[in-house]
């Protein structure tokens, strides 16, 4: 698979200051730099909006990047039932094998397998038991992610299947898999990036795409 680079999972941004600038408004700024559009779920979707964060480029390109939908998702309780509802959008911008800005190296192309990666790693930094030691923790997690990569490498494999959902109207083939933690799904949009997404409590079943118009409402 050819990613852009197994980053960490995207989590909420974070609520501190730099340099007396508010965190949220510079989270907007990294999504305003993006020289692709963003998506997130269509007009039929009436909860709550907000941002997660943006991946860069060592050239610090802006490369991919989440918005959230529903309630912000946190560590899975083992107490009783799970009663989060939340669906995040993967944007990753479509690009070959190139050289970086700077001229140092070489960016890896981004795929489909790429937006799978990253939904499905990021659903995993909202679902380890919270019940499990802490000491043991840093092991499962490093376990799972490998899964998650190897699945992602193999889109057309059995834990796969096909679902077809609008984006921007048009009927788009996504790759859909389920686990016990939740749904992940890719597939590519018309506009030049692939779209990833992940999510628990809310059906994949009934979910529309659209570029958004204005980023800026999610903050």
């Amino acid at each position: 698979m050819e990613t852009t680079s197994r980053v960490g999972a995207e989590g909420a941004p974070d609520t501190g200051t730099a340099e007396g600038v508010p965190a949220a408004r510079l989270t907007v700024d990294g999504y305003l730099k993006a020289p692709f559009p963003w998506y997130g779920l269509d007009e039929a979707f009436t909860g709550p909006r907000w941002l997660m964060q943006v991946g860069t480029a060592a050239d610090g390109t802006v490369q991919h990047g989440s918005t959230g939908h529903g309630d912000e998702p946190s560590v899975r309780s083992d107490a009783g039932e799970d009663r989060q509802r939340f669906a995040v959008v993967v944007t990753v911008a479509s690009s070959p094998v190139r050289r970086s800005g700077d001229g140092t190296g070489v960016l890896d192309a981004t795929t489909v397998s790429s937006a799978a990666w990253l939904a499905g790693s990021g659903l995993l930094a909202y679902t380890w038991p919270a019940q499990m030691d802490h000491t043991l923790r840093d092991d499962w997690l490093d376990q799972q992610t490998e899964t998650a990569f190897e699945l992602a490498d193999d889109l057309d494999g059995p834990e796969w299947s096909a679902l077809s959902l609008p984006v921007d109207g048009v009927p788009v083939a996504f790759h859909y898999r389920e686990s016990e933690f939740g749904w992940v799904l890719a597939g590519s949009a018309h506009g030049g990036v692939h779209i990833g997404a992940y999510g628990r409590g809310m059906s994949a079943y009934g979910l529309g795409f659209s570029a958004v118009g204005d980023i800026t409402s999610y903050a």
